[in-house]
């Protein structure tokens, strides 16, 4: 059995096994979701890069957080719908590990987008006036050079530690690779395989009390002025709307994947597996662009020109 396990070279992904009836629908209906998934992106990326006036550390925090968005879902999307066209759904021993090294660091970048503007705002509400001297664009060019290089070393070192293990199946029971599951195909559980996961939730776990300590600070300072009253109205509720859906998505898979009953249908699987790459991508640009009011702005300027600009102007 151990000589035959060394030489896996697929994966079979399992969790498409119900879909042969209504495969083509699926199909459509994936293809028009992730064209909105890069519409909706796309848009508030170019308008931020374009538009010289947005080039502020809360914006840039945002035009990284969808660029993450698009990088998230094409670890997903491309191989999700070649597999809807044929009736084999398999993947190789590399293409599952690059599969579960994106979709795992997509995540993980986004929880710390996401920190890392929730102490923007804590600096621009709180300590307002050091805010200028603290985000410079050379510090906040830094701290998202951080906010991806991190995440994308801890769940590569993941990623390594799991490749090394022995396998006793090629049987993943989603639609596609999480490196969680292919380490509970492995033979015997290593040191390293527990010890890195563990770190690795423990450093997230922390972005998440940070997160919280700022919103404490953030809440007191606002009940005190009207003016940040209205700037958490305007900027915190966003994020925080971002954070609670990514919170929630995440916990609804993770949690599945640990204590998840069998007794679920195959497609309730499927849509809690799906959660954190189909909602955030669509819902954080759209929730910004309708609630910044310099990003809507700036999109329905772009999109309609000068007689929307004499509008604006004269209201």
């Amino acid at each position: 059995m151990m000589d035959n396990v060394s030489l896996v070279t697929m994966f079979t992904l399992a969790g498409l096994g119900e879909i042969t009836n209504y495969r083509f629908i699926l199909f459509a209906l994936t293809l028009l979701c992730y064209f909105v998934i890069w519409m909706v992106n796309l848009t508030i990326i170019l308008t931020i890069i374009v538009d010289k006036s947005l080039h502020k550390p809360m914006y840039i925090c945002l035009c990284n957080l969808c660029i993450n968005g698009l990088y998230g879902t094409a670890g997903f999307y491309p191989k999700f719908l070649m597999d809807l066209l044929t009736t084999s759904h398999v993947i190789s021993y590399a293409g599952c590990f690059l599969q579960g090294f994106v979709l795992h660091s997509s995540a993980c970048v986004d929880f710390s987008l996401l920190v890392l503007m929730a102490y923007d705002r804590y600096v621009a509400i709180c300590r307002p006036l050091v805010y200028q001297s603290v985000m410079t664009t050379q510090r906040v060019s830094v701290f998202v050079f951080i906010a991806w290089l991190v995440p994308l070393y801890l769940v590569l070192i993941s990623s390594i530690t799991t490749s090394r293990s022995i396998l006793c199946s090629s049987h993943i029971p989603k639609i596609y690779c999480v490196n969680f599951l292919i380490g509970k195909l492995a033979c015997s559980a290593s040191i390293a395989n527990i010890i890195v996961p563990a770190f690795n939730y423990t450093f997230y776990f922390g972005h998440f009390i940070f997160i919280i300590w700022s919103y404490i600070h953030l809440i007191r300072t606002c009940l005190t002025s009207k003016e940040n009253r209205s700037k958490f109205m305007q900027t915190c509720l966003p994020h925080l709307f971002c954070l609670i859906i990514l919170v929630v998505c995440l916990l609804f898979d993770l949690l599945y994947m640990r204590f998840g009953s069998k007794t679920l249908s195959q497609s309730v699987q499927n849509f809690m597996a799906i959660e954190f790459i189909l909602i955030p991508p669509i819902i954080n640009p759209l929730i910004y662009g309708l609630k910044l009011t310099q990003i809507r702005n700036r999109i329905l300027l772009f999109l309609f020109g000068k007689r929307l600009r004499a509008i604006l102007i004269s209201s």
